[in-house]
């Protein structure tokens, strides 16, 4: 398959994960939002820190290192010996959800019962769901591998939703239950989330006249289980390589990922209903970012990957797909920072709005809109580290992944003990700004990478970061109007004052991107390209 019919399967991919996703969000969201008026601050922080740092934790020590491994591009890939590979995520997680329940449960600061009831079996339940989830890996990462379009997608949203709405019967019916809830709801949502992915594997795999079946390279669910034969080894060893120095670096990816949930559970600087607190708006603050900005990282990782060879030169490899990859990686950048500034700008001025739309008082009072608005910065941030990370773990070598792991250990030293200054210093807000450093130190080092991958060639993606000055004084416009009119607006006068600020907001947007259509061609004819906005009019006239 070529580079180009790569970036539409990629751009597909994205595209219908984007739109999907969004509509599940949507639903899970309203959702959270009712469950959040029946719980304390307390329960919130037990279970959105503490327990779903254990299961994280867990989840992605055990497969984060074997899923980028073995989507790695290969062209004599024998896929039994991936499978082999891909089922000892299973033990690991067995191995690391023991031994991280044991800590969780001997060495932490144990929650007042008569507050938030049945802890330890809290802790147990989601261990075990962590391997639970690790049984469907094999499935998952064939699907990423051949990109089957919304699989994913469905999958893990119907799976959000369905322990939403358990959680939320629960909640109605059962409030003392405590813990109960949550644990029932997160084993209920890994449960499902595996039979998906088996479902449609078994209903493919059963339809030998499907193409999608031809086009997969096993041909019936056994050949998904773990086997051993004479004539081959049980893994790759070059893949088993390539998986360890990635391990390496994702034991140090998830310290900085949930640092100050590590600094929060071990160093106790917040107590439980503040690091509830937090926990929302960052969850909250996040969103945009899980819905916009991962499908298009995990969609063009691997178009990146199968794209370009990891052991070769820029100028050693085919040109058309280097110079396809450029072109794609400069419209992906200016898309992540465009879309990061109109985030910041916007949300600093209507962040206690939507905290208390969202949570009430419980949220909109206090730290919460200082949290949402420093927020609104991480989020520029992490839209341009997704790309430039996408690209570089695609592109570097196992040599360049061992030698990055380096740094990134002393950027995590680093990062962990500014958290813990900062938050004694500023609170909550802390975690925040250690988080900007962090993302700050971790693009400068993707971009000095593809800055030397393209130095001896004609392509310059990084010209992506730069915005037409008429954009930028757009943006600073609506900035100030929208900050005025959060002053004279928001939040004390009433709902009739609020849908004011709302329109002025709506009026601002609206200018910036109208303004953005005309200054960014480039990046309007990418999307429309790739998104297939021209046949989309086409079908509809």
């Amino acid at each position: 398959m070529g580079s180009r019919e790569l970036l539409g399967q990629a751009a597909r991919l994205a595209s219908s994960g984007l739109l999907l996703q969004v509509l599940f969000r949507l639903i899970t969201f309203v959702l959270n939002a009712f469950i959040l008026r029946f719980l304390s601050k307390e329960i919130v922080g037990i279970v959105n820190v503490r327990l779903t740092l254990l299961y994280s934790t867990t989840i992605f020590l055990a497969r984060e290192a074997f899923r980028r491994a073995c989507l790695s591009r290969a062209a004599q890939r024998d896929w039994s010996q991936t499978v082999n590979l891909l089922w000892l995520t299973v033990p690991l997680a067995v191995f690391w959800s023991l031994f991280l329940g044991w800590v969780w449960l001997r060495l932490l600061e144990v929650p007042d019962p008569h507050v938030v009831p049945h802890y330890g079996t809290g802790v147990v339940v989601f261990g075990f769901s962590a391997v639970v989830e690790l049984l469907g890996e094999p499935f998952w990462v064939l699907a990423q591998a051949h990109m089957f379009v919304k699989l994913k997608v469905i999958a893990e949203s119907l799976s959000v939703i369905l322990k939403s709405v358990l959680t939320a019967l629960l909640v109605l019916w059962l409030p003392h239950w405590g813990l109960y809830i949550f644990s029932l709801a997160q084993l209920f949502y890994t449960t499902v989330l595996v039979l998906c992915y088996v479902i449609y594997f078994a209903k493919v795999l059963g339809s030998p006249e499907s193409a999608k079946q031809q086009a997969l390279p096993v041909s019936s669910m056994t050949d998904l289980l773990p086997s051993m034969t004479r004539s081959r080894t049980f893994v790759n060893w070059e893949e088993a390589k390539l998986t360890w120095s990635f391990f390496k670096q994702s034991f140090l990816k998830q310290i900085l990922t949930e640092g100050e949930r590590y600094v929060m559970t071990f160093l106790n600087v917040l107590n439980f209903g503040d690091q509830g607190v937090y926990d929302i708006v960052n969850n909250l603050g996040s969103l945009v970012a899980r819905l916009i900005f991962q499908p298009i990282e995990e969609s063009f990782y691997i178009f990146f990957a199968k794209v370009l060879e990891r052991e070769k030169d820029a100028t050693l490899q085919k040109q058309e797909d280097v110079a396809v990859a450029a072109a794609v990686l400069e419209s992906l950048l200016k898309l992540a920072l465009l879309t990061g500034l109109t985030i910041t700008v916007f949300g600093f001025a209507y962040s206690q709005l939507v905290l208390d739309i969202y949570g009430g008082a419980m949220l909109s009072s206090g730290s919460g809109p200082v949290l949402l608005r420093a927020y609104c910065l991480y989020v520029l941030l992490l839209a341009i580290n997704g790309v430039t990370e996408c690209f570089t773990f695609a592109a570097m070598s196992k040599e360049e992944v061992d030698r990055y792991n380096f740094t990134m250990l002393a950027l995590s030293s680093a990062f962990l003990m500014l958290s813990y200054v900062l938050t004694r210093w500023c609170g909550s807000v802390g975690f925040i700004l250690a988080n900007c450093f962090n993302m700050g130190i971790r693009i400068m080092q993707s971009l000095y990478f593809i800055h030397r991958y393209y130095q001896k060639s004609p392509h310059r993606p990084l010209a992506g970061l730069f915005v037409s000055p008429v954009l930028l004084g757009t943006f600073a416009l609506s900035g100030g109007i929208t900050a005025v009119s959060e002053v004279l607006l928001c939040c004390e006068w009433g709902w009739l004052a609020r849908l004011a600020h709302i329109a002025v907001g709506a009026l601002c947007f609206g200018v910036t991107l109208g303004t953005a259509f005309l200054t960014e061609t480039k990046l309007i004819h990418f999307l429309r390209t790739q998104l297939g906005v021209p046949r989309l009019a086409d079908k509809t006239t």
